[in-house]
């Protein structure tokens, strides 16, 4: 019979699995090829050709935000045994990262339709203000999920450090994630020290995250956690 424990860590697992795929799709499938850098024509043509997929965009980011805040909570339960002051700092950054800064941040996603379609309210003013406001929009929502991603690394290095105690979870977990929140804090302040490297850094943090959060992912969904027997 499985243990409360592992319920929660399987359930966990469940809804990490799905925030990975909202996300995933939002960002790197719908903003990821619908943006093209550098060509506001180009780019307000294929929002105004996929208007129906780039408001999926917008939905899936969203799915994935309430998400994050069951999981913070869940997260908080496994480990607050390890240390209950840390588990709860962790939580409210994960809060903060995504249900807070980034499901505000949607709002930009929202203006961009505004901006590019027939439809929205600055399609008055013209097809060059239009893909002005359109980038402009886009460029807001990128800082705004650095902003996000700033938070977000403080809590995954949080949760390494968690990982890292517990005897519910093997060490190496800990590693990763501490790994991660180094790729993602360093996406956010490079890109705001550095800008021009926006590749480069997304790179960075998509390799991290993925070593990182993917492998405990399945984790939590095949094992669950470790407990003696």
């Amino acid at each position: 019979m499985e243990t409360d424990n592992k319920k929660t860590a399987r359930l966990t697992g469940i809804l990490y699995l799905l925030v990975i795929i909202c996300a995933g799709f939002s960002q790197g499938y719908v903003r990821g090829t619908l943006f093209v850098p550098g060509e506001p024509e180009n780019t307000l043509a294929n929002i105004v050709a996929s208007e129906g997929l780039f408001r999926l965009g917008l939905t899936t980011d969203l799915i994935a935000f309430l998400l994050d805040a069951v999981i913070a909570i869940l997260l908080y339960q496994l480990l607050k045994g390890v240390n209950k002051t840390l588990a709860i700092i962790a939580a409210v950054f994960r809060l903060l990262a995504h249900p807070a800064i980034a499901s505000l941040n949607l709002l930009n996603h929202y203006m961009v339709i505004e901006a590019a379609t027939s439809g929205g309210y600055l399609s008055v003013l013209g097809m060059e203000q239009q893909e002005t406001w359109t980038m402009l929009f886009l460029q807001a929502h990128n800082y705004g999920y650095l902003l996000a991603g700033a938070f977000f690394g403080i809590h995954c290095l949080l949760l390494g450090i968690l990982l890292n105690r517990s005897n519910l979870f093997p060490s190496i977990f800990g590693i990763l994630m501490v790994f991660a929140a180094f790729g993602y804090l360093i996406e956010t302040f490079g890109n705001i020290m550095i800008p021009g490297n926006e590749a480069l850094l997304a790179n960075i943090v998509g390799f991290s995250a993925a070593v990182g959060e993917v492998s405990l992912t399945f984790y939590l969904l095949i094992k669950g956690v470790n407990e003696p027997s």
